[in-house]
Protein backbone atom coordinates (compact mmCIF):
# COMPACT_ATOMS: atom_id res chain seq x y z
CA UNK A 1 0.00 0.00 0.00
CA UNK A 2 2.52 2.45 0.89
CA UNK A 3 4.46 1.83 -2.38
CA UNK A 4 1.20 2.59 -4.57
CA UNK A 5 1.07 6.07 -2.19
CA UNK A 6 4.24 6.75 -3.47
CA UNK A 7 4.06 5.67 -6.85
CA UNK A 8 0.86 8.23 -7.06
CA UNK A 9 2.70 11.14 -5.36
CA UNK A 10 5.63 10.99 -7.40
CA UNK A 11 3.52 11.16 -10.67
CA UNK A 12 1.59 13.53 -9.41
CA UNK A 13 4.91 15.93 -8.82
CA UNK A 14 5.86 15.03 -12.37
CA UNK A 15 2.94 16.79 -14.26
CA UNK A 16 2.71 19.41 -11.24
CA UNK A 17 6.04 20.40 -10.75
CA UNK A 18 6.30 20.84 -14.57
CA UNK A 19 4.12 23.99 -14.04
CA UNK A 20 5.87 27.39 -13.56
CA UNK A 21 3.66 28.52 -11.09
CA UNK A 22 5.14 26.75 -7.38
CA UNK A 23 2.42 24.97 -5.84
CA UNK A 24 0.43 26.41 -2.36
CA UNK A 25 -1.57 23.41 -0.97
CA UNK A 26 -0.81 20.02 0.48
CA UNK A 27 -4.03 17.64 -0.21
CA UNK A 28 -4.05 14.96 2.26
CA UNK A 29 -5.99 11.75 1.45
CA UNK A 30 -5.14 9.18 4.49
CA UNK A 31 -1.27 8.85 4.30
CA UNK A 32 -0.78 10.04 1.25
CA UNK A 33 -0.07 13.82 0.32
CA UNK A 34 -0.61 16.13 -2.95
CA UNK A 35 1.37 19.27 -3.72
CA UNK A 36 -1.08 21.33 -5.65
CA UNK A 37 -2.20 24.60 -6.89
CA UNK A 38 -5.54 26.04 -5.38
CA UNK A 39 -6.72 28.14 -8.46
CA UNK A 40 -6.39 24.94 -10.52
CA UNK A 41 -8.70 22.63 -7.56
CA UNK A 42 -11.41 26.02 -7.28
CA UNK A 43 -11.98 25.98 -11.09
CA UNK A 44 -13.38 22.38 -10.91
CA UNK A 45 -14.06 21.57 -7.21
CA UNK A 46 -16.89 23.50 -5.58
CA UNK A 47 -16.22 21.68 -2.55
CA UNK A 48 -12.74 22.71 -2.04
CA UNK A 49 -13.62 26.63 -2.67
CA UNK A 50 -16.00 26.36 -0.05
CA UNK A 51 -13.38 24.55 2.41
CA UNK A 52 -10.88 27.75 1.17
CA UNK A 53 -13.05 30.04 1.41
CA UNK A 54 -14.98 29.12 4.61
CA UNK A 55 -11.73 28.69 7.04
CA UNK A 56 -10.19 30.61 9.10
CA UNK A 57 -6.67 30.93 8.20
CA UNK A 58 -5.42 33.82 6.06
CA UNK A 59 -3.90 31.38 3.63
CA UNK A 60 -5.15 28.02 3.57
CA UNK A 61 -1.84 25.65 3.03
CA UNK A 62 -3.27 21.92 3.57
CA UNK A 63 -6.75 20.36 3.16
CA UNK A 64 -7.84 16.65 4.36
CA UNK A 65 -9.82 14.90 2.31
CA UNK A 66 -9.04 12.00 3.54
CA UNK A 67 -13.24 10.91 3.46
CA UNK A 68 -13.10 10.86 0.16
CA UNK A 69 -14.24 8.30 -2.06
CA UNK A 70 -12.21 6.01 -3.80
CA UNK A 71 -9.08 6.95 -1.74
CA UNK A 72 -5.56 8.37 -3.12
CA UNK A 73 -5.72 6.58 -6.65
CA UNK A 74 -9.37 7.98 -7.13
CA UNK A 75 -8.83 11.63 -5.81
CA UNK A 76 -5.35 11.98 -8.28
CA UNK A 77 -7.44 11.11 -11.29
CA UNK A 78 -9.86 14.19 -10.43
CA UNK A 79 -7.07 16.15 -9.56
CA UNK A 80 -5.70 15.35 -12.94
CA UNK A 81 -8.91 16.29 -14.60
CA UNK A 82 -8.84 19.47 -12.82
CA UNK A 83 -5.69 20.16 -14.62
CA UNK A 84 -6.81 19.39 -17.44
CA UNK A 85 -4.05 15.97 -17.44
CA UNK A 86 -5.72 13.06 -19.48
CA UNK A 87 -6.65 9.63 -17.68
CA UNK A 88 -8.39 6.53 -18.49
CA UNK A 89 -12.17 5.97 -16.98
CA UNK A 90 -12.97 2.15 -16.98
CA UNK A 91 -15.63 0.07 -15.68
CA UNK A 92 -13.52 -0.46 -12.46
CA UNK A 93 -12.89 2.91 -11.45
CA UNK A 94 -16.02 5.21 -13.12
CA UNK A 95 -18.15 4.45 -10.11
CA UNK A 96 -15.72 5.48 -7.90
CA UNK A 97 -14.83 8.72 -10.02
CA UNK A 98 -18.64 9.27 -10.13
CA UNK A 99 -18.77 9.32 -6.27
CA UNK A 100 -15.48 11.42 -5.83
CA UNK A 101 -17.40 14.02 -8.25
CA UNK A 102 -20.02 13.99 -6.38
CA UNK A 103 -17.98 14.41 -3.27
CA UNK A 104 -15.96 16.77 -4.56
CA UNK A 105 -18.83 18.90 -6.48
CA UNK A 106 -17.23 18.50 -9.46
CA UNK A 107 -20.46 18.93 -11.42
CA UNK A 108 -22.03 20.47 -14.71
CA UNK A 109 -23.91 22.92 -12.50
CA UNK A 110 -20.60 24.36 -11.16
CA UNK A 111 -18.43 24.23 -14.26
CA UNK A 112 -19.43 22.66 -17.68
CA UNK A 113 -17.99 19.36 -19.19
CA UNK A 114 -17.37 18.86 -15.19
CA UNK A 115 -16.03 15.03 -14.27
CA UNK A 116 -19.83 14.29 -13.16
CA UNK A 117 -20.49 14.87 -16.80
CA UNK A 118 -18.28 12.61 -17.85
CA UNK A 119 -18.79 9.78 -15.58
CA UNK A 120 -22.06 9.59 -16.36
CA UNK A 121 -21.39 9.56 -19.86
CA UNK A 122 -19.69 6.62 -20.00
CA UNK A 123 -21.79 5.23 -17.37
CA UNK A 124 -24.51 5.11 -19.96
CA UNK A 125 -22.88 4.51 -23.34
CA UNK A 126 -19.98 2.17 -22.61
CA UNK A 127 -20.13 0.43 -18.66
CA UNK A 128 -24.39 -0.52 -18.89
CA UNK A 129 -24.38 -1.34 -22.16
CA UNK A 130 -23.17 -5.03 -21.31
CA UNK A 131 -24.51 -7.49 -18.50
CA UNK A 132 -19.93 -8.16 -17.91
CA UNK A 133 -19.95 -4.51 -17.74
CA UNK A 134 -22.65 -3.64 -15.57
CA UNK A 135 -21.45 -6.44 -12.97
CA UNK A 136 -17.76 -4.90 -12.88
CA UNK A 137 -19.53 -1.29 -12.32
CA UNK A 138 -21.94 -3.08 -9.29
CA UNK A 139 -18.66 -4.67 -7.85
CA UNK A 140 -16.99 -1.95 -7.31
CA UNK A 141 -19.44 0.00 -5.65
CA UNK A 142 -19.22 -2.24 -2.96
CA UNK A 143 -16.88 0.07 -1.43
CA UNK A 144 -18.74 3.18 -1.98
CA UNK A 145 -21.92 2.50 -0.17
CA UNK A 146 -23.99 4.79 0.69
CA UNK A 147 -23.16 7.31 -1.80
CA UNK A 148 -23.64 4.80 -4.77
CA UNK A 149 -26.70 4.20 -3.94
CA UNK A 150 -27.84 7.21 -3.21
CA UNK A 151 -26.70 8.34 -7.05
CA UNK A 152 -28.35 5.34 -8.09
CA UNK A 153 -25.77 3.89 -9.90
CA UNK A 154 -26.18 0.17 -7.71
CA UNK A 155 -30.30 0.24 -8.56
CA UNK A 156 -29.12 1.25 -12.33
CA UNK A 157 -26.35 -2.00 -12.40
CA UNK A 158 -29.27 -4.06 -10.94
CA UNK A 159 -31.91 -3.91 -13.05
CA UNK A 160 -29.34 -3.61 -16.24
CA UNK A 161 -27.94 -6.97 -15.34
CA UNK A 162 -31.17 -8.37 -14.68
CA UNK A 163 -32.18 -7.95 -17.50
CA UNK A 164 -29.60 -8.96 -19.40
CA UNK A 165 -29.47 -12.09 -17.40
CA UNK A 166 -33.10 -12.94 -18.06
CA UNK A 167 -32.48 -12.15 -21.72
CA UNK A 168 -29.90 -14.34 -21.78
CA UNK A 169 -31.27 -17.32 -19.96
CA UNK A 170 -33.90 -17.62 -22.17
CA UNK A 171 -31.80 -17.06 -25.11
CA UNK A 172 -27.75 -17.55 -25.22
CA UNK A 173 -25.42 -15.70 -27.07
CA UNK A 174 -22.84 -17.75 -26.53
CA UNK A 175 -21.50 -20.88 -25.49
CA UNK A 176 -21.73 -22.41 -22.85
CA UNK A 177 -25.25 -21.08 -22.71
CA UNK A 178 -25.23 -20.50 -18.61
CA UNK A 179 -22.39 -18.25 -18.62
CA UNK A 180 -23.82 -15.81 -17.49
CA UNK A 181 -23.93 -17.47 -14.05
CA UNK A 182 -20.62 -17.26 -13.89
CA UNK A 183 -20.33 -13.65 -14.39
CA UNK A 184 -22.58 -13.26 -11.44
CA UNK A 185 -19.91 -15.15 -8.72
CA UNK A 186 -18.04 -11.72 -8.54
CA UNK A 187 -20.80 -10.04 -7.08
CA UNK A 188 -21.39 -9.72 -2.90
CA UNK A 189 -24.08 -11.61 -1.47
CA UNK A 190 -25.90 -8.18 -0.94
CA UNK A 191 -25.24 -7.21 -4.45
CA UNK A 192 -26.33 -10.56 -5.64
CA UNK A 193 -29.35 -10.79 -3.74
CA UNK A 194 -30.80 -7.85 -5.61
CA UNK A 195 -29.91 -9.54 -9.03
CA UNK A 196 -31.87 -12.60 -7.77
CA UNK A 197 -34.91 -10.66 -6.92
CA UNK A 198 -34.86 -8.18 -9.74
CA UNK A 199 -34.98 -11.29 -11.88
CA UNK A 200 -37.97 -12.39 -9.76
CA UNK A 201 -39.79 -9.80 -10.23
CA UNK A 202 -39.53 -9.61 -14.25
CA UNK A 203 -40.61 -13.28 -14.49
CA UNK A 204 -37.84 -15.43 -14.81
CA UNK A 205 -38.48 -19.40 -13.78
CA UNK A 206 -37.27 -21.48 -10.89
CA UNK A 207 -34.95 -23.47 -12.51
CA UNK A 208 -32.91 -20.30 -14.10
CA UNK A 209 -33.09 -18.79 -10.41
CA UNK A 210 -31.90 -22.04 -9.04
CA UNK A 211 -29.14 -22.35 -11.53
CA UNK A 212 -27.66 -18.87 -10.53
CA UNK A 213 -27.72 -20.02 -7.05
CA UNK A 214 -26.22 -23.04 -7.43
CA UNK A 215 -23.18 -21.37 -9.39
CA UNK A 216 -22.76 -18.48 -6.85
CA UNK A 217 -22.66 -21.13 -3.85
CA UNK A 218 -20.60 -23.79 -5.36
CA UNK A 219 -18.24 -20.72 -5.91
CA UNK A 220 -18.16 -18.77 -2.82
CA UNK A 221 -18.48 -21.75 -0.51
CA UNK A 222 -16.11 -24.05 -2.87
CA UNK A 223 -14.43 -26.54 -0.28
CA UNK A 224 -17.84 -27.00 1.51
CA UNK A 225 -20.18 -27.40 -0.91
CA UNK A 226 -18.45 -29.26 -4.27
CA UNK A 227 -16.04 -31.13 -2.06
CA UNK A 228 -18.65 -34.38 -2.15
CA UNK A 229 -15.72 -36.79 -1.39
CA UNK A 230 -15.49 -35.68 1.77
CA UNK A 231 -11.82 -34.49 1.44
CA UNK A 232 -11.29 -31.20 1.53
CA UNK A 233 -12.04 -29.45 5.25
CA UNK A 234 -11.02 -31.43 7.82
CA UNK A 235 -13.34 -31.75 11.20
CA UNK A 236 -11.00 -29.91 13.43
CA UNK A 237 -11.34 -26.33 10.87
CA UNK A 238 -15.16 -26.22 12.70
CA UNK A 239 -13.87 -24.12 15.33
CA UNK A 240 -16.20 -20.72 15.24
CA UNK A 241 -13.42 -18.66 13.80
CA UNK A 242 -14.05 -15.51 11.63
CA UNK A 243 -13.77 -17.21 8.10
CA UNK A 244 -17.03 -19.91 10.00
CA UNK A 245 -18.81 -16.99 10.53
CA UNK A 246 -18.85 -15.35 7.12
CA UNK A 247 -19.37 -18.77 5.60
CA UNK A 248 -22.29 -19.34 7.91
CA UNK A 249 -23.91 -15.66 7.60
CA UNK A 250 -23.22 -16.37 3.29
CA UNK A 251 -24.96 -19.84 3.26
CA UNK A 252 -27.87 -18.70 5.27
CA UNK A 253 -28.39 -15.50 3.44
CA UNK A 254 -28.17 -17.81 -0.08
CA UNK A 255 -31.08 -20.51 1.86
CA UNK A 256 -32.92 -17.38 1.98
CA UNK A 257 -32.84 -17.01 -1.72
CA UNK A 258 -33.75 -20.28 -2.93
CA UNK A 259 -37.36 -20.08 -5.27
CA UNK A 260 -40.16 -22.17 -3.96
CA UNK A 261 -40.46 -24.42 -6.90
CA UNK A 262 -39.61 -27.83 -4.97
CA UNK A 263 -38.33 -29.43 -8.17
CA UNK A 264 -35.99 -26.39 -8.77
CA UNK A 265 -32.81 -27.66 -7.12
CA UNK A 266 -31.50 -31.51 -7.72
CA UNK A 267 -31.89 -33.38 -4.18
CA UNK A 268 -27.73 -33.70 -4.16
CA UNK A 269 -27.43 -30.03 -4.01
CA UNK A 270 -29.93 -29.77 -0.80
CA UNK A 271 -28.26 -32.32 0.77
CA UNK A 272 -24.79 -30.86 0.25
CA UNK A 273 -26.84 -27.53 1.79
CA UNK A 274 -27.50 -28.92 4.66
CA UNK A 275 -24.65 -31.15 5.62
CA UNK A 276 -22.78 -27.62 4.94
CA UNK A 277 -25.53 -25.84 7.73
CA UNK A 278 -25.03 -28.73 9.89
CA UNK A 279 -21.01 -28.22 9.78
CA UNK A 280 -21.31 -24.28 9.98
CA UNK A 281 -23.62 -24.69 13.00
CA UNK A 282 -26.21 -22.83 11.15
CA UNK A 283 -29.59 -21.37 12.82
CA UNK A 284 -32.15 -24.03 13.29
CA UNK A 285 -34.70 -22.02 10.87
CA UNK A 286 -31.98 -22.36 7.83
CA UNK A 287 -31.55 -26.20 8.63
CA UNK A 288 -35.51 -26.30 8.87
CA UNK A 289 -35.56 -24.82 5.64
CA UNK A 290 -33.70 -26.99 3.95
CA UNK A 291 -34.75 -30.43 5.49
CA UNK A 292 -38.41 -29.21 3.88
CA UNK A 293 -37.09 -29.24 0.76
CA UNK A 294 -35.30 -32.38 0.66
CA UNK A 295 -37.94 -34.35 2.64
CA UNK A 296 -40.96 -32.95 -0.52
CA UNK A 297 -38.54 -34.71 -3.38
CA UNK A 298 -37.06 -37.43 -1.35
CA UNK A 299 -37.86 -40.15 -3.62
CA UNK A 300 -35.15 -38.87 -6.08
CA UNK A 301 -32.67 -39.54 -3.09
CA UNK A 302 -30.18 -42.00 -3.33
CA UNK A 303 -27.92 -43.64 -1.05
CA UNK A 304 -24.50 -41.35 -1.07
CA UNK A 305 -27.09 -38.26 -0.38
CA UNK A 306 -28.06 -39.46 2.27
CA UNK A 307 -24.75 -40.41 3.13
CA UNK A 308 -23.51 -37.19 2.46
CA UNK A 309 -25.82 -35.45 5.29
CA UNK A 310 -24.48 -38.27 7.69
CA UNK A 311 -20.47 -38.11 8.21
CA UNK A 312 -18.45 -35.50 8.95
CA UNK A 313 -16.09 -34.03 6.12
CA UNK A 314 -12.95 -36.07 7.36
CA UNK A 315 -15.64 -39.21 6.70
CA UNK A 316 -14.50 -40.74 10.13
CA UNK A 317 -17.73 -39.84 12.56
CA UNK A 318 -21.09 -39.66 12.07
CA UNK A 319 -23.33 -36.21 12.06
CA UNK A 320 -26.41 -36.55 14.53
CA UNK A 321 -28.56 -38.30 12.50
CA UNK A 322 -31.52 -36.33 13.67
CA UNK A 323 -32.12 -34.12 10.64
CA UNK A 324 -31.74 -37.95 8.24
CA UNK A 325 -34.93 -39.03 11.04
CA UNK A 326 -36.74 -35.38 10.18
CA UNK A 327 -36.33 -35.34 6.76
CA UNK A 328 -37.71 -39.54 6.16
CA UNK A 329 -40.20 -38.51 8.62
CA UNK A 330 -41.55 -35.12 6.53
CA UNK A 331 -41.67 -37.56 3.30
CA UNK A 332 -43.84 -39.97 5.28
CA UNK A 333 -46.04 -37.28 6.43
CA UNK A 334 -46.19 -36.00 3.54
CA UNK A 335 -47.62 -39.69 2.07
CA UNK A 336 -49.94 -40.13 4.47
CA UNK A 337 -51.37 -36.51 3.52
CA UNK A 338 -51.64 -37.50 -0.40
CA UNK A 339 -53.01 -40.65 0.84
CA UNK A 340 -56.04 -39.00 2.79
CA UNK A 341 -56.32 -36.74 0.14
CA UNK A 342 -56.97 -39.54 -2.46
CA UNK A 343 -59.01 -41.40 -0.09
CA UNK A 344 -56.60 -44.03 0.09
CA UNK A 345 -55.67 -45.93 2.73
CA UNK A 346 -51.99 -45.14 3.68
CA UNK A 347 -51.62 -48.75 5.81
CA UNK A 348 -52.59 -50.79 2.08
CA UNK A 349 -51.40 -49.48 -0.12
CA UNK A 350 -48.15 -47.35 -0.82
CA UNK A 351 -46.89 -44.70 -3.34
CA UNK A 352 -44.18 -45.54 -5.80
CA UNK A 353 -42.44 -43.23 -4.66
CA UNK A 354 -42.97 -44.69 -0.68
CA UNK A 355 -41.52 -48.09 -2.30
CA UNK A 356 -38.57 -46.35 -3.59
CA UNK A 357 -37.66 -44.55 -0.68
CA UNK A 358 -37.99 -47.47 1.61
CA UNK A 359 -35.23 -49.43 -0.46
CA UNK A 360 -32.77 -46.34 -0.34
CA UNK A 361 -33.44 -46.26 3.17
CA UNK A 362 -32.64 -50.04 3.77
CA UNK A 363 -29.76 -49.56 1.43
CA UNK A 364 -28.72 -46.75 3.58
CA UNK A 365 -28.84 -48.68 7.14
CA UNK A 366 -26.18 -51.15 5.79
CA UNK A 367 -23.68 -48.21 5.20
CA UNK A 368 -23.74 -46.29 8.12
CA UNK A 369 -24.31 -50.12 10.34
CA UNK A 370 -20.53 -50.41 10.13
CA UNK A 371 -19.91 -47.72 12.38
CA UNK A 372 -19.42 -48.86 15.77
CA UNK A 373 -21.07 -45.08 17.43
CA UNK A 374 -24.16 -46.26 16.19
CA UNK A 375 -26.67 -46.96 18.91
CA UNK A 376 -29.15 -49.47 18.57
CA UNK A 377 -32.25 -46.75 19.44
CA UNK A 378 -30.48 -44.74 16.15
CA UNK A 379 -30.53 -47.68 13.68
CA UNK A 380 -34.00 -48.70 14.92
CA UNK A 381 -35.28 -45.44 14.75
CA UNK A 382 -34.11 -44.88 11.30
CA UNK A 383 -35.78 -48.27 10.51
CA UNK A 384 -38.93 -48.13 12.24
CA UNK A 385 -39.96 -44.69 10.22
CA UNK A 386 -39.99 -46.68 6.79
CA UNK A 387 -43.96 -48.03 7.00
CA UNK A 388 -44.17 -51.76 7.01
CA UNK A 389 -45.76 -51.78 4.04
CA UNK A 390 -43.52 -49.92 1.80
CA UNK A 391 -41.42 -53.34 2.16
CA UNK A 392 -42.39 -55.84 -0.07
CA UNK A 393 -39.68 -57.81 1.39
CA UNK A 394 -37.17 -57.63 3.99
CA UNK A 395 -34.06 -58.67 2.59
CA UNK A 396 -32.28 -55.43 2.45
CA UNK A 397 -33.55 -55.02 5.66
CA UNK A 398 -31.99 -57.80 7.07
CA UNK A 399 -28.78 -57.59 4.96
CA UNK A 400 -28.35 -54.12 7.02
CA UNK A 401 -29.20 -55.72 10.20
CA UNK A 402 -26.85 -58.30 9.61
CA UNK A 403 -24.10 -55.92 9.00
CA UNK A 404 -24.59 -53.97 11.99
CA UNK A 405 -24.76 -57.26 14.31
CA UNK A 406 -21.50 -58.30 12.64
CA UNK A 407 -19.62 -54.97 12.72
CA UNK A 408 -20.73 -55.11 16.96
CA UNK A 409 -20.04 -58.59 17.99
CA UNK A 410 -20.17 -57.82 21.53
CA UNK A 411 -24.03 -57.15 21.74
CA UNK A 412 -26.26 -60.00 23.99
CA UNK A 413 -29.05 -61.98 22.95
CA UNK A 414 -31.82 -59.06 24.33
CA UNK A 415 -30.31 -56.19 22.16
CA UNK A 416 -29.31 -58.65 19.25
CA UNK A 417 -33.31 -59.36 19.51
CA UNK A 418 -34.17 -55.53 19.87
CA UNK A 419 -32.10 -55.13 16.54
CA UNK A 420 -34.15 -57.90 14.75
CA UNK A 421 -37.03 -56.63 16.19
CA UNK A 422 -37.22 -53.68 13.42
CA UNK A 423 -37.41 -57.09 10.63
CA UNK A 424 -40.31 -59.57 9.73
CA UNK A 425 -38.90 -62.61 9.28
CA UNK A 426 -42.02 -64.08 7.42
CA UNK A 427 -41.05 -61.36 4.96
CA UNK A 428 -37.62 -63.11 3.98
CA UNK A 429 -37.46 -64.46 0.63
CA UNK A 430 -36.12 -67.62 -0.04
CA UNK A 431 -33.09 -67.36 0.00
CA UNK A 432 -32.49 -64.97 2.63
CA UNK A 433 -34.44 -67.68 4.86
CA UNK A 434 -31.86 -70.10 4.03
CA UNK A 435 -29.09 -67.51 5.21
CA UNK A 436 -30.77 -66.38 8.42
CA UNK A 437 -31.50 -69.98 9.19
CA UNK A 438 -27.45 -70.55 9.15
CA UNK A 439 -26.83 -67.33 10.36
CA UNK A 440 -25.27 -67.75 14.06
CA UNK A 441 -25.12 -63.88 14.58
CA UNK A 442 -29.04 -63.69 14.92
CA UNK A 443 -30.79 -64.78 18.28
CA UNK A 444 -32.06 -67.99 18.08
CA UNK A 445 -36.04 -66.59 17.74
CA UNK A 446 -35.48 -65.38 14.72
CA UNK A 447 -33.67 -68.28 13.50
CA UNK A 448 -36.57 -70.29 14.56
CA UNK A 449 -39.01 -68.33 13.11
CA UNK A 450 -36.89 -69.30 9.34
CA UNK A 451 -37.31 -72.71 10.34
CA UNK A 452 -40.82 -72.87 11.21
CA UNK A 453 -41.18 -70.94 8.06
CA UNK A 454 -40.47 -73.15 5.50
CA UNK A 455 -41.78 -76.66 7.40
CA UNK A 456 -45.56 -74.87 7.62
CA UNK A 457 -44.66 -74.32 3.95
CA UNK A 458 -43.54 -77.42 3.18
CA UNK A 459 -46.66 -79.55 4.80
CA UNK A 460 -48.95 -76.76 3.06
CA UNK A 461 -47.19 -77.96 -0.14
CA UNK A 462 -46.59 -74.49 -1.21
CA UNK A 463 -43.69 -73.54 -3.95
CA UNK A 464 -40.50 -72.81 -2.19
CA UNK A 465 -39.50 -69.91 -4.02
CA UNK A 466 -43.36 -68.36 -3.70
CA UNK A 467 -43.64 -66.36 -0.50
CA UNK A 468 -47.14 -67.56 0.84
CA UNK A 469 -49.60 -65.08 2.92
CA UNK A 470 -47.39 -63.54 5.53
CA UNK A 471 -50.48 -62.66 8.17
CA UNK A 472 -52.02 -66.20 7.31
CA UNK A 473 -48.46 -67.36 8.48
CA UNK A 474 -48.15 -65.29 11.68
CA UNK A 475 -51.45 -66.23 12.50
CA UNK A 476 -50.84 -69.83 12.57
CA UNK A 477 -47.22 -69.34 14.30
CA UNK A 478 -49.09 -67.17 17.13
CA UNK A 479 -51.73 -70.46 17.53
CA UNK A 480 -49.19 -72.94 17.60
CA UNK A 481 -46.74 -71.02 20.05
CA UNK A 482 -50.23 -70.26 22.76
CA UNK A 483 -50.47 -74.13 21.98
CA UNK A 484 -47.17 -75.19 23.12
CA UNK A 485 -47.19 -73.14 26.27
CA UNK A 486 -50.46 -74.35 26.82
CA UNK A 487 -49.16 -78.05 26.97
CA UNK A 488 -46.09 -77.51 28.87
CA UNK A 489 -48.25 -75.44 31.89
CA UNK A 490 -50.37 -78.36 31.83
CA UNK A 491 -47.88 -81.08 32.04
CA UNK A 492 -45.93 -79.08 34.57
CA UNK A 493 -48.66 -79.06 36.90
CA UNK A 494 -49.69 -82.87 36.34
CA UNK A 495 -46.22 -84.04 37.48
CA UNK A 496 -46.44 -81.85 40.24
CA UNK A 497 -49.73 -83.50 41.37
CA UNK A 498 -48.29 -87.04 40.40
CA UNK A 499 -44.94 -86.25 42.77
CA UNK A 500 -47.21 -84.93 45.35
CA UNK A 501 -49.76 -87.67 45.88
CA UNK A 502 -46.57 -90.08 45.84
CA UNK A 503 -45.08 -88.60 48.61
CA UNK A 504 -48.72 -89.29 50.77
CA UNK A 505 -49.12 -92.78 49.98
CA UNK A 506 -45.39 -93.47 50.80
CA UNK A 507 -45.95 -91.53 54.39
CA UNK A 508 -49.20 -93.31 54.65
CA UNK A 509 -47.68 -97.08 53.91
CA UNK A 510 -45.09 -96.44 56.60
CA UNK A 511 -47.81 -95.68 59.43
CA UNK A 512 -49.73 -98.97 58.36
CA UNK A 513 -47.32 -101.48 57.51
CA UNK A 514 -49.36 -104.70 56.81
CA UNK A 515 -52.85 -103.66 56.79
CA UNK A 516 -55.19 -103.09 53.88
CA UNK A 517 -54.86 -99.89 51.85
CA UNK A 518 -57.96 -97.95 52.45
CA UNK A 519 -58.91 -95.68 49.36
CA UNK A 520 -58.09 -91.51 50.26
CA UNK A 521 -59.34 -89.02 48.86
CA UNK A 522 -55.98 -87.77 46.78
CA UNK A 523 -55.90 -91.34 45.75
CA UNK A 524 -59.42 -90.59 44.45
CA UNK A 525 -58.27 -87.23 43.07
CA UNK A 526 -55.74 -89.14 41.33
CA UNK A 527 -57.31 -91.96 39.53
CA UNK A 528 -60.30 -88.82 37.88
CA UNK A 529 -57.45 -86.50 36.85
CA UNK A 530 -56.18 -89.66 34.63
CA UNK A 531 -58.97 -90.22 33.47
CA UNK A 532 -59.43 -86.27 32.43
CA UNK A 533 -55.91 -86.29 31.28
CA UNK A 534 -56.03 -83.91 28.21
CA UNK A 535 -52.51 -85.36 26.97
CA UNK A 536 -54.17 -88.72 26.95
CA UNK A 537 -53.94 -89.27 22.79
CA UNK A 538 -51.12 -86.99 22.45
CA UNK A 539 -47.54 -87.44 22.83
CA UNK A 540 -47.38 -88.66 27.34
CA UNK A 541 -50.05 -89.93 28.90
CA UNK A 542 -49.44 -89.18 32.60
CA UNK A 543 -51.28 -91.48 33.98
CA UNK A 544 -48.41 -94.08 32.81
CA UNK A 545 -45.59 -92.00 34.34
CA UNK A 546 -43.80 -94.39 36.84
CA UNK A 547 -43.78 -93.97 40.17
CA UNK A 548 -40.14 -93.32 40.42
CA UNK A 549 -37.87 -90.01 39.20
CA UNK A 550 -39.51 -88.66 36.26
CA UNK A 551 -37.90 -88.19 32.84
CA UNK A 552 -37.84 -84.62 32.19
CA UNK A 553 -35.82 -84.74 29.58
CA UNK A 554 -37.16 -86.71 26.77
CA UNK A 555 -39.15 -84.51 24.34
CA UNK A 556 -42.81 -84.80 23.63
CA UNK A 557 -44.80 -85.02 20.08
CA UNK A 558 -46.01 -81.68 19.51
CA UNK A 559 -48.53 -80.58 16.61
CA UNK A 560 -46.45 -78.35 14.12
CA UNK A 561 -42.26 -79.23 15.90
CA UNK A 562 -39.81 -78.00 14.51
CA UNK A 563 -37.69 -81.46 13.40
Amino acid sequence: MANRLSLAMERTGQWVFSQEIPTDVIVEVGEANFSLHKFMLVAKSNHIRKLILDSKEADLTRIDLSDIPGGPEIFEKAAKFCYGVNFEITVHNVAALRCAAEYLQMTDKYCDNNLAGRTEDFLSQVALTSLSGALVVLKSCEDLLPMAEDLKIVQRCVEIASAKACVEANFPSRSPPNWWTEELTILDITFFAKIIASMRSRGAKGLTLASAIITYTERSLRDLVRDHSGNGTRSTDSMDTDLRARQRELLESIVALLPLEKSAFPINFLCCLLRTAIFLRADTRCKNELEKRISMILEHVTVDDLLVLSFTYDGERLFDLESVRRIISGFVEKEKNVAVFNAGDFREVCSTGMLRVAKTVDAYLGEIATYGELSISKFNGIANLVPKTARKVDDDLYRAIDIYLKAHPNLDEIEREKVCSVMDPLKLSYEARVHASQNKRLPVQIVLHALYYDQLKLRSGADDHKTPDALTTRNQLQADTSLVKENEALRTELLKMKMYIQDIQKSQGTTSKGSAKKPTFFSSVSKTLGKLNPFKHGSKDTSNIDDGMVDLTKPRRRRFSIS
